[in-house]
């Protein structure tokens, strides 16, 4: 299998080589309403070789690019900090754990709030508690929690080790939502410097992000569908 490798074209879409699929991803709630699982739904192949995928919100052939970009003049430049994850995350320590929390990455999954808000959750020194926290961290498709054991220093919530592409949807918010990137080997931008790779990422689909490539959660406050 080729190297995952995503390029964000310049007012265009995302060529993705080293894929054979991208799958929907639905995040389910839990009985109080709150982000808990994921359930997958319908694949969609990919070209190992390259594939295009819509990043203006406009393609009527979703999840693929079909033009639409050029007709909508879309302004696709990437205006999001190239700094890596430490140098952009804060850190919360609590009695036990830590959480590096990397706020600009937010891209409003919510799993962060199920069972106990994760900031007051790292705060307790109970099992139960840190389990939910590492939990959530682990269920954040945007990679922007994570949480460390204080005394080791080693970080506690596990990240993807298996590459994997998703089209995330939010039934609760009647909304679709980011491409969610795991263990990616390269996110390049053409003719520009290209971004670290991070275990998590996710991709803004919707074109109305202020923080290109990546989701800020537009889509939500838009209600923006893909017709998938």
């Amino acid at each position: 299998m080729k190297s995952l490798k995503i390029t964000v074209l310049p007012n265009a879409p995302y060529r993705v080589v080293g894929a054979i699929k991208i799958t929907q991803l639905f995040i389910q709630a839990n009985a109080q309403g709150l982000s808990w699982s994921y359930r997958e739904g319908k694949s969609f192949p990919l070209q190992e070789e390259g594939s295009s995928l819509c990043r203006c919100g406009r393609s009527a052939n979703k999840p693929y690019c079909d033009g639409s970009h050029r007709k909508i003049n879309f302004d696709g430049q990437v205006q999001a900090s190239r700094a890596d994850y430490f140098e952009q995350a804060e850190l919360q320590e609590g009695p036990v754990v830590a959480l590096s929390d990397a706020e600009k990455l937010c891209a409003f999954a919510r799993f962060c709030d199920a069972g106990g808000k994760i900031w007051s959750l790292v705060e307790q020194d109970d099992a139960e508690s840190i389990a939910l926290a590492v939990r959530e961290a682990e269920h954040c498709p945007a990679g922007r929690l994570k949480v460390w054991d204080i005394q080791s220093q080693q970080q506690i919530s596990k990240e993807p080790d298996t590459q994997a592409l998703y089209l995330l949807e939010d039934p609760k918010l009647h909304c679709s939502a980011a491409l969610w990137v795991k263990a990616a080997d390269a996110l390049d931008v053409e003719g520009d410097k290209s971004y670290p790779v991070r275990e998590r990422m996710t991709l803004c689909r919707c074109g109305a992000s202020s923080n290109k490539p990546f989701c800020d959660g537009s889509h939500a406050s838009s209600k923006w569908q893909d017709g998938l």
